[in-house]
């Protein structure tokens, strides 16, 4: 019933719906039926059915103990959409999934998604170029520097190393990176994000999981530079940011009982209209807050969340490729969730529900999903909105690695290049330069 573990790796989300499509139909038992006067051989109730594949996500390393009975009936609709199961009557697609005695079957032709066909493992040269020293422009020679030509041409230890004699020695010139520009710091940030990326997930390359062409990196520039004091992006574009009425109302709820910025008189069920009116702007997003090109990268950090620290790394470095609305939306929807969660003083948003599993289960879906309907993004969303919940204030810190390695690279990018001297030995003749840096 465990199954096999599915790692970091390409088409993740694919490999997983058809594990548990094959683990479904190994495993669900089949037993005789009778229905309307008539025996149904192989066939199971729509209730057996919920029991089974509920235990089995529950006992299944890749899913765990908290999938819901609710979230296996949700994907049962979508198997039978699929067509992985059908009725005794063959029908599908249409149809809804009952969890009650009705009848069902498996159809005998394979339900299993294919894979995308991959190109040739790349490694890492899909990743962008980073801009390196060899962008450099000369400087103007100044005149009160003397040529080195005699101090290269006595050293026995230089002609000791190299069998060609050495010829006249062309006089010293600094050069310099050419001024870098925005432009171009976003492009680094870009790359070296990216970069990071691909290691904390252990993977050679992140094909199948991430194409660099929809990262920008003018996104994760705003991302780490324009918030405020308490860490929220700030948009430059107000006509990006959230409504004014969704704002108080999230800062209502989250601040209960100590402020009621939407003016209004309290009433009994207050608070639930206030929650309402703020998963209803949530939920009628266009896509998901980590968007639909994202959501492999997010679907792979799942894989890491026995490691504590080494998921939070990957989702500090994934956060920051969204868009500047996206990620300002999140942060206060998981500072929200987070606040009502541990206050003892609101009163219950639901009579049957625990508060806790009720935001989990009302905001998953605003957080991550998939394009193809045919997918285990619910189970996939509370997993891993739980986790971003609890851990929402560390990981919309920046990352200090990344943060260092960067502006390292730009320090080393605007300093001056050192000496260079431009060589012409005898076997190269006097048209080609050998050029030789005092810093390599």
């Amino acid at each position: 019933m465990e199954g096999k573990v599915i790692g970091p790796g390409p088409y993740r989300a694919t490999k997983l719906w058809n594990e548990t499509i094959k683990l479904f139909r190994g495993g669900m038992p089949l037993r005789r039926h009778w229905a309307h006067f008539r025996c149904y051989d192989s066939s199971f109730t729509g209730s057996e059915a919920v029991d089974y594949l509920h235990e089995l996500l529950r006992h299944n390393y890749n899913f765990g103990p908290e999938v819901t009975r609710y979230q296996t009936l949700q994907l049962l609709k979508k198997f039978l959409k699929a067509h992985v199961i059908e009725d005794i009557k063959g029908r599908h697609g249409t149809e809804d999934f009952e969890d009650n005695s009705h009848l069902y079957r498996f159809p005998t032709l394979s339900p299993l998604k294919s894979l995308p066909i991959r190109p040739l493992l790349r490694d890492s040269s899909d990743l962008p170029r980073l801009i390196r020293w060899d962008d450099y422009e000369e400087l103007p020679q100044q005149e009160n520097i003397a040529p080195l030509k005699s101090a290269v041409m006595t050293s026995d230890l230089w002609n000791k190393r190299h069998s060609v004699a050495i010829g006249d020695v062309h006089e010293c010139k600094l050069i310099r990176r050419k001024e870098i520009t925005s432009k171009q710091v976003d492009h680094i940030w870009k790359s070296m994000t990216i970069a990071h990326l691909q290691r904390v997930l252990g993977l050679k390359t992140l094909d199948g999981i991430l194409d660099p062409v929809y990262v920008n990196g003018k996104h994760i520039v705003h991302n780490i530079f324009s918030v405020n004091k308490a860490g929220i992006v700030v948009l430059e574009n107000k006509a990006e940011d959230m409504p004014y009425w969704v704002v108080s109302a999230m800062k209502c709820l989250a601040n209960w009982p100590n402020a009621n910025d939407i003016k209004q008189p309290l009433y009994p069920g207050f608070e639930r209209d206030i929650l309402r009116t703020v998963a209803d702007y949530y939920q009628r997003l266009k896509e998901p807050l980590l968007t639909f090109r994202l959501y492999e990268v997010f679907v792979n950090i799942l894989s890491l969340l026995q490691e504590q620290d080494v998921a939070t790394e990957a989702l500090q470095v994934s956060c920051l490729l969204l868009p500047p609305p996206n990620r300002r939306r999140l942060q206060l929807l998981l500072r929200l969730m987070a606040r009502v969660c541990q206050n003892p003083q609101l009163p219950p948003l639901n009579d049957t529900i625990a508060t806790r599993t009720l935001m989990v289960q009302m905001f998953s879906p605003c957080v991550l999903g998939s394009a193809d309907d045919m997918d285990l993004d619910e189970l996939f969303a509370t997993k891993l909105v739980t986790f971003m919940m609890e851990h929402h204030n560390v990981i919309f810190q920046v990352n200090n690695k990344l943060r260092c390695q960067v502006e390292e690279h730009l320090s080393h990018l605007k300093r001056a290049q050192p000496l260079i001297c431009g060589l012409v030995t005898e076997a190269t003749g006097p048209g080609e330069k050998l050029r030789h840096s005092s810093h390599q």
